[in-house]
């Protein structure tokens, strides 16, 4: 439906932001990698890709953003749980590359790739309002550690909640879904935008009001 895709979409598989060139012709890029890497930069800046493998929970649209970001920034070791072994395989011949390299685990193996995990993403689902929750056994994670979940609605999921009661750095989906929105607004309007404690209060009223 768009004349030309960018490389970055095509990696991820999906276009999430449409730009109207002067020609009137259509360009369809991504910006949830931009917008995973910018939220754990400003939550967890501690985090660096020498920390040790990160666990990815999922193998979707949003797992491959995810990877993207993360191989993009350094990251050498990265295990994809998921329930569907074919689908979390074919993620991984996707975008694995010389610098990052990708292992696949079923949902059981979870408690043993997070030991000596430097970092946990759920990019699942689960946790989200009306889907079942996210429950995990979080003892073998170091507490170094920063614990991610991209839902945003309730912002504090159940496994966020239980990484905080351990001790983890904990990055919400809220972030991500503002920083994913700044190159768009920028492509468009043509000026730069930040992400604001006011913003951030104001997408959170927003939130709160459509459910």
């Amino acid at each position: 439906m768009v004349d030309r895709v960018d490389s970055l979409a095509r990696r991820i598989g999906a276009i999430n932001t449409v730009v109207v060139a002067p020609d009137g012709s259509l360009e369809g890029t991504n910006t949830d990698a931009f917008g995973f890497r910018e939220s754990l930069r400003e939550a967890a800046p501690h985090w660096q890709p020498s920390s040790g493998p990160v666990v990815i929970l999922g193998a979707g649209g949003a797992a491959r953003a995810v990877i993207v970001a993360l191989g993009d920034a350094g990251a050498e070791e990265i295990h994809i749980v998921n329930r569907t072994l074919d689908r979390a395989a074919a993620v991984a011949a996707d975008l694995a590359t010389p610098q990052t390299r990708i292992t696949i685990h079923s949902w059981e193996e979870v408690s043993t790739v997070q030991h000596q995990a430097g970092l946990l993403v759920n990019a699942t689902s689960l946790g989200m309002v009306g889907e079942p929750p996210l429950t995990l056994d979080l003892s073998s994670l170091s507490l170094s550690a920063p614990v991610v979940d991209i839902v945003y609605v309730p912002l504090e999921t159940e496994l966020l909640a239980a990484a905080s009661r351990r001790g983890h750095p904990v990055v919400d989906g809220l972030g991500m879904l503002l920083h994913q929105g700044r190159p768009g607004f920028e492509a468009w309007f043509g000026a730069s935008v930040q992400v604001t404690d006011r913003l951030r209060t104001a997408m959170l009223a927003t939130l709160a009001s459509a459910r």
